[in-house]
């Protein structure tokens, strides 16, 4: 039977501003367990919240023990799995999300962002965050609904590159900063080492697609995750599935590049679910597909398409191969 494990939040479970493939596991699993772990806000010490009385003592700790990588963002991991080798898929399924902050933070900050020559008055803003409501209550009195995800997940990028940064999402996952990425929607993210070797953190709260001011509502999120090992799928590039939604994802340093990865990505989603040629494929997803700027702040930008699962199961098309999500 699966088995479930916690991490706690504590320094040794968590590395601040990189991801790599040497560093010792901090869990080890059986494929289909499922793991609680737990994340602090991207950022330092600027920005935390005025008021020292609502910043939690492991996030504290966390910036006093944890040596900066060149990134700012805190990953809990890695978390190996048993039997997940190289050329395997690592199945995601995103269980639960929980806020473990009242509040996060909202930043304009030198040479970042989509437009930073026209925004160089910084600036950092702390909105309340309200569970009970739902609601993040920004200063100037506008209240957004929550939507929480982690804006980081991924697998330890290949051995052979060494230490990595965690600002620039990559084939790994990594920083994708895809707010479609919540709970019941299923990763899968492709294997390059032993063990997979998944992450998590940079919990936002809400964002929009873009993310162009550079950040989210930041803060912390603690989440559940069942990860399971597929030998099936041999897919070189991350891809998800919502509840209602086949999702492609293209990451690239040139918005155009990544959206025709997005594209290509998706007519081949579609060729594997369906009995579609690659020429119908591609004409459904001009009919059925919508293309979304994921972000567009970290190095590679990101553009996903969520094709309806709906559009897969016409009368023109072949019965659907087996979901890819075992149960759902």
């Amino acid at each position: 039977m699966p088995t479930h494990h916690e991490i706690p939040a504590t320094p040794e479970n968590m590395v601040l501003g990189y991801f790599d493939a040497a560093l010792p596991p901090v869990l080890e699993i059986a494929s289909g367990d499922t793991v609680t772990l737990h994340s602090f806000p991207a950022g330092g010490r600027e920005s935390l919240h005025p008021d020292p009385a609502r910043v939690p003592q492991d996030y504290r700790l966390a910036l006093d023990t944890l040596a900066q990588g060149p990134g700012p963002h805190f990953v809990t991991g890695p978390v190996h799995v048993r039997g997940a080798e190289p050329g395997d898929m690592l199945q995601v399924d995103i269980l639960d999300l929980k806020f473990r902050m009242d509040w996060g933070f909202v930043a304009i900050l030198p040479l970042l962002g989509t437009l930073p020559d026209e925004f160089t008055d910084y600036e950092t803003i702390h909105p309340d965050i309200d569970v009970a409501r739902g609601v993040a209550v920004l200063p100037w009195g506008t209240e957004l609904p929550l939507d929480p995800f982690f804006g980081i997940m991924g697998t330890a990028p290949p051995a052979a590159w060494g230490r990595v940064g965690t600002p620039v999402p990559r084939g790994f996952g990594g920083n994708m900063d895809n707010k479609e990425l919540k709970v019941g929607t299923t990763l899968y993210l492709p294997v390059y080492n032993p063990g997979a070797g998944f992450y998590a953190g940079d919990g936002h709260g809400v964002q929009g697609d873009g993310e162009v001011c550079i950040t989210a509502l930041e803060t912390g999120l603690t989440g559940t995750f069942r990860l399971t090992v597929r030998k099936d799928l041999g897919h070189a590039w991350p891809f998800a599935e919502t509840p209602t939604d086949l999702m492609s994802i293209g990451l690239h340093e040139s918005l155009d590049e990544a959206m025709r990865q997005a594209v290509r990505e998706m007519v081949r989603l579609v060729c594997e679910r369906t009995g579609l040629t690659r020429n119908q494929a591609y004409m459904l997803c001009s009919l059925a597909g919508n293309l979304r700027i994921t972000q567009t702040v970290d190095g590679n930008k990101g553009v996903h398409m969520l094709m309806p699962k709906s559009a897969l199961l016409g009368p023109e098309a072949q019965a659907p191969k087996p979901e890819l999500t075992p149960g759902r």
